[in-house]
């Protein structure tokens, strides 16, 4: 196959890191741009030299039916309808998490796949990372033995980005759906991809976006926050999560929270051996009978240096090659299902069975 044809629907500050892998990929043309906001649109456009810019995904999926995949970076709301359109345009799609803002619009995104013979890859960016990579080469030689714990955590002190992270209307949540996501995919992962079974969590608005803090804002900033921002969503949402191979896990994830500093770490506890990243990888075992702790030499923190390339590189030889995706769409809808699930378990106040 020659070098494919992608394009990239929704401009703001996660679609760099797609633009900027695609550019190192040699298999690819960078080939057009759709955003709704123009200003942003045109920004890119110029930034990356790429003159096919639309506003609409519809009149762009028309006029280029020589695409041959797309990177879907928009926000949550519009993952399902801009990765549908591609896919019925005879797209491959890329659909940054979390899938879609319901376990019902996942399984609508895969359905749509199927239909069309076409790829559909969720940004599970975590499955490609470094620290990933020797966890499973652990975990795969029997190191921990059997995993029945786990820890899932990505808390913020002041992480809200703004702009439409904030508005549940187009999140579909706030730090469970942004932030949770990630380490709940990730944990899943390294266990074997089991099923949930069940789900109690609980979700607070205590401290929402901490509007009236002076002096410090956000780390993470949207290209989209302005000073109209609305913020109707969860700061801090917390779950236990039990699989049908018995584990469980436990999460925590937070725009705003009473703590020290940011942290975003997993703990995994085995019948042989316990793990902690964070961001170093520490093994806790035993050794001749005692009690022991081990480090690595190697570099163990997530690297951010080829992340996104690797998850980039992956999806293009999934496509011109057929390689079997390492996250496909089935995997983002059980995420999803495990998302629907806490929030409707925090509604009511009780467990949720799946």
């Amino acid at each position: 196959m020659d070098k494919i044809k992608v394009a990239v629907i929704g401009t703001g500050g996660i679609s760099n890191e797609h633009i900027n892998a695609y550019l190192k990929n040699p298999n690819v043309e960078l080939y057009a741009f759709c955003d709704i906001n123009e200003k942003q649109l045109n920004m890119m456009a110029e930034k990356y030299g790429v003159t096919r810019t639309y506003t609409d995904k519809d009149v762009m999926l028309k006029e280029l039916p020589e695409l041959d995949a797309v990177s879907v970076c928009t926000w949550n709301s519009q993952h399902a309808p801009c990765t549908i359109a591609a896919l019925n345009a005879g797209c491959h799609v890329i659909c940054e998490k979390p899938m879609a803002t319901s376990a019902a619009e996942a399984r609508a995104m895969k359905e749509a796949a199927e239909r069309n013979g076409k790829l559909l890859m969720i940004g599970f960016v975590r499955r490609f990372g470094n620290d990933c990579k020797i966890l499973t080469d652990y975990i795969e030689n029997g190191y921990f033995g059997d995993i029945y714990y786990g820890k899932a955590t990505y808390l913020r002190r002041n992480g809200c980005p703004g702009g439409w992270f904030g508005d549940k209307s187009r999140s579909g949540g706030g730090p469970l759906i942004d932030l949770g996501v990630h380490v709940i995919d990730l944990t899943r992962y390294l266990i074997g991809n089991p099923r949930p079974v069940s789900v109690y969590g609980a979700t607070f608005d205590k401290l929402k976006d901490r509007p009236g803090l002076k002096g410090q804002g956000a780390a993470y900033v949207s290209t989209g926050k302005t000073d109209q921002d609305i913020f109707d969503v969860e700061d801090l949402a917390v779950a236990l999560i039990r699989y049908d191979n018995g584990a469980v896990i436990s999460l925590e994830a937070s725009f705003s929270l009473n703590l020290k500093e940011d942290t975003g770490k997993i703990e995994l506890f085995g019948t042989k051996a316990g793990a902690k990243l964070d961001p170093e990888l520490e093994i806790y075992t035993e050794l001749n009978g005692y009690m022991s702790n081990v480090q690595l030499t190697t570099p163990t923190a997530l690297s951010f240096d080829g992340l996104f390339a690797n998850e980039i590189n992956h999806f293009v030889d999934c496509v011109q090659h057929g390689t079997p995706c390492k996250a496909p769409a089935e995997d983002g809808i059980t995420l999803m299902e495990i998302l629907d699930a806490i929030y409707e378990s925090a509604r009511t106040g009780h467990e949720v069975i799946l």
